[in-house]
């Protein structure tokens, strides 16, 4: 057997390989002054592209209509301050009620849906679990085709749901998108959990209920914060499966309003007699709309690069 010679390293070469960092890859390395510049610009580009619109929208709805009527259309610098439109549109009437419709719908579709999805991921998460891979199929082929409008109107209409609440839940009610994002983060739990729990006597239930739900708060609150916003912003099932004005959500009212096509009574009778201006409701009633999901948003925004990354790396 030959003997391991060890040769002298250069004292230059020693000394950097002590000091010297190790090479990082070209996505990691610090930006440099011209970059984080022109970053900034453009982050501040697409701020102003999103708060702009938003601005206007809010100062027209808080303008009095003299000021409407001076601007010729929509308030970018507000001359004046009111809360008539607000109080006519809350004070009673066919958009307080669309909008108690729609926030009924939102909690009720959201708890289902996500009772549904919660049972259907975990389901599927098990690889033990009773023909879970054909029903993932099936339910993969949903993704890429449909029966198409027609079809699901006639079996909405069979089952007797067109002028019923039910409409607006039964049809969007399960996301096979979300469903994926879910079984995705709960096969990424560690089946230690699992399988230490089987051993003290837990059923799948218990399992699910004390441990994968606590663990999976990140991804729940996401995939809870998105069919909630898909049932507030949801018009077209109200639109096809709904001829009830009363029933009608707020999204329905707000397109109404904007396209003149109808107008509560109370409103009608001001805006025709001039006390009150067609543009601040209008745009009074979108504000109304967008307010939910601006006050959720913020609250599970830090949720969404675990929740939805992490579920979607691992399924």
């Amino acid at each position: 057997m030959s003997a391991v010679v060890d040769r002298p390293v250069p004292e230059g070469v020693r000394e950097r390989s002590r000091w010297a960092a190790p090479p990082r890859p070209v996505w990691e390395e610090e930006p440099a002054k011209a970059g984080l510049a022109a970053k900034g610009l453009v982050l501040g580009i697409a701020c102003f592209a999103v708060l702009f619109p938003l601005w206007i929208v809010i100062v027209t709805s808080l303008s009095p209509k003299k000021v409407i009527d001076d601007t010729g259309g929509l308030v970018v610098i507000p001359k004046g301050i009111t809360f008539v439109a607000y109080q006519e549109l809350l004070g009673g009437g066919q958009v307080q009620r669309a909008a108690l419709v729609s926030l009924g719908v939102t909690l009720v579709g959201t708890l289902f849906s996500m009772t549904v999805s919660v049972l259907c991921a975990y389901g599927l998460s098990r690889r033990d679990s009773l023909g879970h891979r054909w029903i993932l199929m099936t339910l993969l082929a949903t993704m890429f085709f449909g029966a198409g409008l027609i079809p699901t109107y006639l079996l909405v209409q069979a089952l007797g749901l067109t002028d019923t609440y039910l409409a607006l839940i039964l049809p969007s009610a399960v996301s096979v998108f979300n469903i994926l994002v879910l079984r995705g983060f709960f096969m990424g739990i560690s089946p230690e959990l699992v399988d230490s729990a089987r051993i003290d006597g837990a059923g799948d239930w218990r399992i699910l209920w004390r441990i994968v739900l606590p663990l999976s708060r990140a991804v729940l609150a996401v995939i809870t914060l998105f069919y909630a916003v898909g049932y507030w912003s949801a018009w077209f099932n109200a639109s096809i499966y709904l001829t009830d004005q009363k029933m009608m959500p707020l999204q329905n009212v707000m397109i109404q309003l904007v396209q003149k096509q109808e107008r509560p009574v109370g409103l009608a009778a001001q805006i025709n007699t001039g006390q009150l201006s067609p543009l601040a409701v209008q745009m009074a009633v979108m504000v109304l709309a967008l307010l939910p999901v601006a006050v959720l948003s913020p609250f599970v925004q830090k949720h969404f690069r675990k929740g939805m990354l992490t579920g979607a790396v691992k399924g």
